[in-house]
């Protein structure tokens, strides 16, 4: 069915599936539930061929996600892209050395890690996950990346909290998202 639809259509009918959940996880929160996406294969396979179209051309050498929706998103993605994905995780999750970044939050601070010898110096990264809402887990990224003396390439999402203004968050970095509300 994609096949024969244009890119607004096809990324309208992913749209239509995503559900959203009224006060959730508290009141005056409209949460963009992406699960009923990716348990429809059709829609989830076409999603990451449009993300696949939008970011192959930085040419990553590996992609970046954060857990655990990221998760979901950077391992679709690497196979098609050709490259690794390096897993970033909440303190005391990853079995080996681990370098971490502290990050603001809207009611006080997270952190996340990655082993210390995921990235190589001038590797390019892709930065890959479900959502980009204020941007804070992604800038974390961006620093982790950075502390690595990687190259963040790009970001790309299935969605795209617009009103949050994350994107500015990426100072810079070109940010592919599918959806925006």
């Amino acid at each position: 069915m994609e096949s024969r639809m244009n890119r607004e259509e096809r990324i309208e009918r992913l749209k239509s599936i995503i559900r959203e959940v009224p006060d959730f996880p508290k009141e005056g929160i409209s949460f963009k539930d992406i699960t009923p996406l990716i348990r429809d294969a059709s829609c989830f396979s076409d999603a990451i061929d449009l993300l696949v179209e939008e970011v192959a051309p930085y040419k990553p050498d590996v992609i970046i996600s954060a857990e655990a929706r990221g998760f979901v998103v950077g391992a679709a993605l690497a196979p098609r892209l050709h490259c690794g994905l390096i897993l970033v995780r909440k303190p005391g999750k990853l079995p080996w050395k681990t370098m971490s970044v502290t990050y603001d939050l809207e009611y006080g601070t997270d952190t996340l890690e990655m082993h210390e010898d995921s990235l190589q110096a001038g590797e390019r990264v892709l930065l890959a996950d479900d959502v980009l809402a204020t941007g804070g887990t992604v800038a974390a990224l961006v620093q982790l990346v950075e502390k690595s003396q990687a190259v963040p390439v790009a970001g790309c999402f299935l969605a795209e909290l617009s009103f949050l203004q994350g994107r500015e968050k990426l100072d810079g970095i070109p940010v592919h998202s599918l959806i925006s509300y």
